[in-house]
């Protein structure tokens, strides 16, 4: 009796780490397809494959949400003070923000969004979203880059999105570094940390 509660401990503790080693094995080889391509805030084309300049902080918000996306994106903010002082931001990594609702999140109303956390014409901080008569392929653009980093989102009819509550770090390649909890639970030493590992 007691060789097969050995047998079967054994066995539940590999399956376990077998599925913690997939997902830290997916997340590793994760990377943004360089095809993918939005709209700026501005209304000028991004190609995530044109721009291997500087490593990227990826957020999804919609600018509908009532608590986790205006949450993160404050503490970006606050982040972003942070770069600044240590002199990398702008030059060694970027902000990116991505709407999951490029119906409602028009340029005009990221633009919006942007202001209204006093961003201002932060070039190095960009929001995007895709073309309003273009739904279709607005959605294929988006799901390139939400599989990518599974990113999983929803909506169920009224407008009020469900989805992961992850912000992503990539490389200069588009490529995953790691990712950090959205809302209350980002930490921005934790992202400061890590970013300046990956720069030094």
């Amino acid at each position: 009796m007691k060789r097969i509660y050995i047998i079967c401990s054994l066995a539940v503790f590999l399956g376990i780490a077998g599925g913690i080693s997939f997902f830290l094995i997916r997340d590793a080889n994760a990377a943004i397809p360089a095809s993918a391509t939005f709209i700026t805030q501005s209304g000028d084309t991004f190609t995530f494959g044109k721009d291997k300049t500087k490593l990227k902080l990826i957020e999804f918000i919609y600018t509908h949400c009532p608590d986790v996306c205006p949450t993160t994106t404050q503490k970006m903010v606050d982040l972003k003070k942070d770069l600044m002082k240590k002199g990398i931001y702008g030059k060694e990594i970027e902000f990116v923000t991505i709407t999951i609702d490029p119906y409602r999140d028009t340029t005009k109303i990221l633009e919006e969004y942007k202001q209204g956390f006093g961003i201002g014409n932060d070039t190095s901080w960009l929001f995007l979203t895709g073309a309003k008569q273009q739904t279709k392929d607005n959605q294929k653009q988006l799901r390139k880059i939400t599989n990518a980093l599974q990113f999983q989102y929803k909506d169920p009819g009224n407008g009020q999105f469900i989805h992961s509550t992850f912000t992503y770090l990539v490389d200069e390649d588009n490529k995953f570094i790691d990712k950090f909890p959205m809302g209350k639970e980002f930490n921005k030493q934790d992202a400061y940390a890590k970013i300046i590992d990956k720069i030094e």
